[in-house]
């Protein structure tokens, strides 16, 4: 504790800074004006004939990032916003000239936008310019919800609906709200409907708006709040303004109850026999203010999550896989501390799932998140039962986090993440601070402080970070400084390595040609470092990365790069997982290429390439991998993904490969069946991944989930799954 005690005259001179620079935010934004209504439009998608829209004067006026930055939006668009005591209305017209050359290429909630036409909005419900709500949609009326925090920084992993993330941007946050569209000569139309008890918000206060739209048959991305290069719709700090609300709370209570019966065989064993095993659980979920929720879990259950992408771990280091679990997932950003990916002080995945993958049954736990006027609150408490096959404990693990935003993209915060053995003594804690310090709208400071304590005697427990970023003007800047001692251990974080000191930097500029005839959109020239040395002097790891990116105004884009690497070894390791190919320890300098190609993903079939060669631990590798994506319509999509890992070492050769094929097909956008299957050629597994689901509100319903594995060509614990789940909204 004396340790955070020698800090605290930094950040007095951390607030006095802020004070100096949270003026200077002067670029004048757009204001909307929400309507109050008291007869609800129809939602049917149909706006142009509905009497309420069309009582409301529209706004629009978007204007261009893409492909002509700065201009205005080569189509109209006509955005209406309206409001009752329990409902937030949004309807949009997207006029377009030729409504024939809509492209949707996915029918699934929370399908990815960026290749279709599409109709989005963010919401920065308590007008901090940092936490908000982003909405959309597009002509097949697609529900597409996400989180976001931080404006979006922070982000590691942010695939689609199962794919998993950390703070920044949460695609797999799920409301409870509604959303129609249509299609006319005049191009298409939405309308959504978004229950205010689905959003949290401060009464009296105005809220922040953007809205984004997506032209794809010229590759058109259009904001109404201008954004500039290098931004995106999360930049709620260059949101537009929204007034002529006037809203109360109309009160949450939710109860999400679920059964499941389940029949599994684990082959693993001598004498195999079927399991059949019924259970149930639930949560529930009660706003105890408009901008505080507190979600209670008891049996907490997982079973429609899709399983993890197989990895080969081909160095020394840890394998990051993301966390896919709803529960988890919903407010993950503001528990999220310390450096994503690298240093991550709280890593939920820690509870629930061993250290080889075991499944540690959930009892329960509770979660009070949200926020205080400007600050951010958060408490997570969960129990875990015992495991004695595999030697786990019951613990609890807490989780208390507080973090205060100031005016000018500035915060202070802290955390204590706490694991305690229900059993024993046996416990590990770690204590955090962490800031930002907004200049102006263009660059930060960031970085934290953290300390860790359990019952072993250890050195040089601590870990910080300092970084700075410029974001503006087509410039990308940052550089950072990283420092994790021998003896820090966050036992319910993640780091990806342990003990080093690591300095990195990027400069990246986006180059726009002046010609607007132009066929490339954009050049991005860039170079990076980063480097690892252990706290003997000794650098374990060199990447210094140059490289161009290619983007055309057809969606296509190539990398080009070249990297200069080092690696030192300090104690000989297996990187072939079994085949015996132990590199020895020394250091190793080596320079490789690297080629990244992939064509328009709106289009129905689209390929990915990336090819790495060079040397490698005093040899050669080969990294090969391709993927390609096929669709029919908006209803069938697949991808398959081919790793190739070809090692030639002085201490001899191996291969690793990883297949992979993801398939999927909506009957409509809430009834859908996916399919994973995978090969590891390092495991010798087989697996697969089969799951249907017919949702209802806010990602419940029914769901059917088969789990089939084969290592070596023998059956391994394999499982069918029926699972249902229903939301009782117990205010409405």
């Amino acid at each position: 504790m004396t340790k955070f005690v020698k800090i605290l005259p930094l950040f007095s001179l951390f607030l006095n800074l802020n004070l100096l620079y949270s003026q200077n935010i002067d670029v004048v934004r757009p204001t909307a004006l929400a309507v109050s209504i008291e007869e609800e439009p129809l939602i049917d998608g149909l706006v142009i004939n509905d009497e309420v829209w069309q009582s409301i004067e529209p706004i629009g006026n978007l204007t261009q990032t893409q492909p002509n930055f700065g201009i205005p939006a080569s189509e109209k668009t006509e955005i209406r916003i309206a409001y009752t005591a329990e409902t937030f209305f949004v309807s949009v017209v997207c006029y377009d000239s030729q409504p024939n050359n809509l492209v949707v290429s996915d029918a699934r909630r929370d399908a990815d936008l960026d290749n279709t036409d599409a109709f989005l909005f963010i919401l920065d419900t308590y007008k901090d310019g940092q936490n908000g709500f982003v909405f959309g949609t597009n002509s097949l009326g697609v529900e597409y919800d996400a989180q976001v925090d931080n404006e979006g920084q922070g982000n590691f992993n942010a695939n689609r609906q199962q794919g998993g993330t950390i703070g920044g941007f949460n695609l797999n946050w799920d409301g409870s709200w509604e959303v129609k569209a249509s299609v006319g000569d005049y191009g298409w139309s939405a309308e959504f409907a978004i229950p205010l008890r689905t959003l949290r918000f401060q009464s009296g206060k105005d809220w922040g708006i953007n809205f984004r739209r997506n032209i794809r048959k010229s590759n058109e991305i259009a904001y109404w709040s201008p954004i500039p290069l290098g931004l995106d719709l999360k930049r709620l700090s260059l949101a537009g303004n929204l007034t002529g609300l006037d809203l109360r709370s109309p009160g949450n209570l939710k109860v999400i109850p679920y059964v499941l019966g389940s029949v599994s065989k684990d082959n693993t064993v001598i004498d195999p026999k079927s399991n059949y095993k019924f259970d149930a659980g639930g949560d529930v979920k009660y706003s105890v203010t408009p901008s505080l929720t507190l979600d209670l879990t008891y049996n907490t259950d997982f079973a429609q999550v899709e399983v993890d992408d197989q990895q080969v771990n081909l160095d020394r280091f840890n394998l990051f896989f993301p966390e896919k679990r709803p529960f988890f997932l919903e407010n993950a950003g503001l528990f999220s501390v310390g450096s994503p990916g690298e240093v991550d002080l709280f890593f939920s995945r820690r509870i629930g799932i061993g250290e080889n993958g075991n499944i540690v049954p959930i009892i329960g736990g509770a979660r009070l998140s949200g926020k205080l006027n400007r600050t951010n609150v958060g408490l997570l408490s969960m129990w875990t039962e015992e495991v004695s096959d595999v030697g786990i404990e019951a613990n609890n693990f807490t989780v208390a986090r507080v973090n205060h935003e100031f005016k000018g993209r500035t915060a202070l915060g802290a955390a204590i993440i706490n694991k305690e053995g229900l059993q024993s003594d046996d416990f590990n804690r770690t204590l955090a601070l962490d800031g930002k310090l907004g200049l102006g709208s263009k660059a930060r400071i960031s970085g934290f402080f953290a300390h860790t304590s359990d019952p072993n005697d250890t050195i040089n427990s601590n870990s910080y970070k300092i970084q700075g970023d410029y974001n503006w003007n087509n410039w990308e800047l940052r550089a950072a400084y990283t420092e994790v001692g021998q003896g820090f251990n966050p036992e319910v974080g993640f780091l990806l390595r342990s003990a080093f000191k690591k300095p990195e930097g990027l400069v990246l500029y986006h180059l726009r040609p002046k010609n607007p005839n132009s066929k490339i959109l954009e050049y991005r020239p860039h170079i990076s470092y980063r480097g690892y040395w252990n706290f003997d002097g000794f650098l374990e790891t060199s990447f210094l990365h140059l490289d161009n990116h290619f983007e055309w105004k057809s969606g296509t884009e190539l990398h080009t790069g070249v990297n200069v690497t080092k690696e030192g070894v300090v104690f000989p390791f297996d990187i072939s997982r079994g085949d015996n190919v132990i590199v020895q320890p020394g250091s190793y300098d080596h320079v490789e290429s690297q080629i990244v190609f992939f064509t328009n993903r709106s289009k129905p079939f689209s390929v990915n390439l990336r090819s790495v060669i060079g040397g490698s631990f005093g040899g050669t590798r080969f990294v090969e991998s391709i993927s390609a994506a096929y669709r029919i319509g908006d209803r069938f999509n697949s991808e398959v993904t081919f790793q190739y890992n070809n090692f030639q070492l002085p201490f001899g050769d191996f291969t690793a490969n990883i297949l992979r094929t993801q398939l999927s097909y909506s009957f409509k956008p809430n009834v859908y069946i996916q399919g994973l299957i995978q090969h590891n050629t390092s495991d010798k597994l087989w697996a697969a991944n089969i799951r249907f689901g017919w949702l209802e509100r806010a990602n419940t319903g029914l769901f059917l989930v088969y789990n089939y594995n084969l290592r070596d060509g023998d059956p391994l614990n394999n499982s069918f799954i029926i699972k249902y789940t229903r939301m009782f909204d117990l205010v409405k």
